[in-house]
């Protein structure tokens, strides 16, 4: 659930992962180290997009966190490449036996590329004063609007998919789903909700998105 800057950005934790003030770091908080684990956005992601899955597929899995929804497209049959700009995320993608590259979004690689694109981007709506530099801060903040991941990965989704090409994102109604689908639609994408789910505080869906041509 987190992307960003090119390969060979710093650590945002800085070298010595040291945080300003008292406050806990937001890894030990979540009880994690530096890296998104599978939770229930994962696995809604997962199940929507394995279903449209056909063995051979080339697949991209943007933000790929642990890596739990490579895998999941792996075992569906797909020729799985993941990113994420954390390398520690890097390294546990590939402890799962998924390939994963360190990247910025789907800026790395050509045009046409794949069958399948999923991203389980950073959604929640998060101020600019209560955000803390460090790996867990990118795998959950959205920025003021929750988009601040979204919004970019939207406008270059299309260059990366063949004709016919799917996309898959997760997102949260506090984002505003609708806002995030007119944004699709005025950068070239048809959007569909193929798996829903609801919570206390939230409804997460998937949304599937493919080029209009």
């Amino acid at each position: 659930m987190a992307e960003e800057s090119a390969d060979g950005a710093g650590d945002p934790a800085g070298e010595d992962g040291a945080d300003e003030g008292d406050r806990p770091d937001l890894a030990d908080q979540r009880g994690v180290e530096s890296v998104y684990q599978p939770a229930e956005d994962s696995q809604l992601l997962a199940e929507a997009a394995t279903g449209f899955v056909d063995p051979g597929d080339r697949a991209l899995d943007v933000g790929t966190g642990s890596g739990y929804v490579a895998e999941a497209l792996s075992a569906a049959g797909a020729d799985v490449l993941a990113s994420d700009v954390n390398p520690h995320a890097c390294r546990q993608a590939r402890e799962r036996g998924v390939t994963a590259v360190r990247g910025d979004l789907v800026a790395p690689f050509r045009e046409d590329a794949f069958d399948v694109v999923t991203f389980n981007p950073p959604y929640l709506p998060t101020d600019e004063e209560k955000e803390w530099d460090d790996w867990m801060e990118e795998a959950l903040s959205g920025g003021r609007d929750g988009r601040r991941l979204i919004d970019p990965f939207l406008e270059d989704l299309h260059r990366v998919l063949v004709p016919g090409g799917l996309g898959f994102m997760v997102l949260s109604s506090l984002t505003g789903i609708d806002g995030v689908r007119d944004f699709a639609r005025r950068n070239g994408l048809l959007t569909r909700e193929v798996n829903a789910e609801k919570h206390p505080y939230e409804r997460l869906v998937v949304l599937e998105l493919t080029a209009n041509h």
